[in-house]
């Protein structure tokens, strides 16, 4: 039988991406007419990504790997809609949910309730999606008893849990994750690992930056190495994590 990948589009197509961003070297008045002065520039250019290519199929698990400044979080967020590319383009198939900031929605004056039903919004959530799935949320979190109290008062771990627990019950297709397994104690860290292998299993599409090489060779099977702004290596996820190391 042929690969579903053969007859359908793939869930997220990259096509000689390119991001460039301006670093100001000034930080006030002052310093940029001293620069001005001395002749100094005043920005440079920083090519984060140039002509990077690759696609996705449906239901696979990729990690980005590479080494701080090499592009891969830059490319997550490309592919969640936060950046656009200076050239090239970026495509998705089905709903996107990026695990990229955990709780970047979520109001300090409002409920651990109440935030969960805005920050699943925020994250594409119908209201009776959420509804049907408050309960697993609250459960998942671990912290029922403080559901009520305003989330300014929780701990950075209680917030955390809350926030990571909205965000993996949403509705999604395809899953961006960005460094956010380290949330609270080991326990709870190995209970988002398999929700999310559940969730793998059930068919969704995962895309996983992480420095932790052992976590993301267990979670995924294919690796993409970033360096510079390129992807230098493309295949078996445990054989990039090889080359990194390397």
């Amino acid at each position: 039988m042929p690969r579903t990948s053969d007859v359908t589009a793939p869930s997220i197509l990259v096509e000689d991406v390119r991001k460039d961003f301006t670093l100001r070297h000034t930080h006030s008045i002052k310093e940029t007419f001293l620069a001005a002065v001395r002749r100094k520039p005043l920005t440079t250019d920083f090519h984060a990504l140039n002509g990077v290519s690759f696609r996705i199929e449906e239901g696979e698990s990729v990690a980005l790997l590479g080494l701080n400044g090499s592009g891969k979080s830059t490319m997550l967020k490309l592919i969640s809609g936060v950046l656009q590319p200076n050239r090239g383009r970026v495509l998705t198939r089905g709903r996107v949910a990026g695990l990229i900031e955990v709780g970047a929605g979520f109001h300090p004056d409002l409920s651990g309730r109440e935030n969960i039903f805005l920050n699943a919004a925020i994250l594409g959530m119908t209201k009776q999606e959420i509804e049907e799935r408050y309960d697993d949320i609250v459960a998942f979190s671990e912290i029922e008893k403080f559901i009520d109290t305003e989330v300014k008062h929780y701990s950075s771990g209680m917030f955390l849990r809350l926030a990571f627990s909205v965000a993996i019950h949403t509705e999604v297709d395809v899953l961006l994750i960005d460094e956010i397994l380290s949330v609270g104690d080991e326990p709870f860290q190995q209970k988002c690992i398999a929700r999310i292998k559940d969730l793998h299993a059930q068919g969704k599409t995962l895309v996983v930056v992480s420095h932790d090489l052992d976590m993301v060779s267990d979670l995924c099977e294919r690796g993409i190495l970033m360096r510079q702004g390129r992807a230098v290596f493309d295949g078996d996820s445990k054989e990039a994590v090889a080359h990194l190391r390397a």
